[in-house]
């Protein structure tokens, strides 16, 4: 069974179809990226596999069951969590207060409104366990909104884990970082998403081939390649697409040469 499952999708707005007929399967456990070019339609992706939208066609599968119809937050519920381009957190509640909402329906105080959370010991030594985990810790009782960026991505990454979520999805996780930022941010989704099943959209293509098991290139909302790391280097249709034409060394893959433009892309 696969962890996600994406049956000839496609979504149009008005008489423009942005996805067309996406069939894509991602298996427990993997690390996959998707990428392409600007306009390609990958956010317009992730809102319809996280219930922002809504196919015009097509089904969408979390764990064989069917979720396109669904909420966002009923989606979540059943163990998918995403973050997004822009920030999205409580900036006005503390570092610490953030991690605990993010626990709060999966350790079962949904809608308990008569509990006192300052009061349950288990609840708060996991969220302070895992503000440990994502290395803030000593932010704890700063208000999110003050952190710095990069702080305030791995804050948004223990919320999604927090909730119990198997499915990881992130979108451009290191846009905006600088090369050093990028490293330790990386280094903390390979940690932090250890066991667990990753989908991810990034422009930073060391990071792409450094991270993912497997790419998918979508390229005017169609998936032109889905294939490991190698195979997507030295596909042609892929230079294509970033290029604009194929470069020599990409009609030739039995070189074992890997093509530059993807690198750069």
């Amino acid at each position: 069974m696969s962890m996600l499952s994406l049956q000839n999708v496609s979504k149009q707005f008005g008489e423009t179809r942005i996805i067309r007929d996406v069939s894509l399967d991602i298996e427990p456990g993997e690390r996959h990226a998707i990428i392409g070019p600007n306009g390609a339609g990958k956010s317009t992706l992730f809102h319809l596999i996280s219930g922002k939208y809504q196919p015009t066609a097509g089904k969408i599968l979390f764990r064989d069951n069917e979720i396109q119809g669904k909420t966002p937050f009923a989606i979540a519920r059943l163990g998918l969590a995403r973050s997004f381009q822009v920030t999205n957190i409580f900036p006005r509640l503390s570092v610490f207060e953030n991690i605990r909402c993010g626990l709060l329906w999966k350790e079962g105080f949904g809608y308990s409104f008569w509990h006192l959370l300052g009061r349950q010991k288990e609840l708060n030594d996991k969220a302070l366990a895992l503000l440990v985990e994502i290395g803030l810790a000593d932010r704890a009782e700063f208000p999110a909104g003050e952190l710095a960026y990069a702080q305030q991505r791995a804050l948004e990454l223990g919320i999604a884990i927090a909730s119990g979520a198997e499915l990881i999805m992130l979108d451009e996780p290191v846009a905006g970082m600088s090369h050093s930022e990028a490293e330790n941010a990386v280094a903390l989704i390979r940690k932090i998403t250890e066991g667990k099943t990753l989908v991810m959209v990034e422009h930073d293509m060391n990071i792409v081939f450094d991270v993912a098991d497997r790419i998918s290139v979508l390229v005017y909302g169609e998936i032109i390649a889905s294939d490991t790391p190698a195979a997507i280097r030295a596909n042609p249709r892929v230079q294509e697409a970033y290029l604009g034409e194929v470069p020599e060394a990409a009609t030739d893959t039995s070189s074992g040469q890997n093509p530059e433009g993807v690198d750069g892309a």
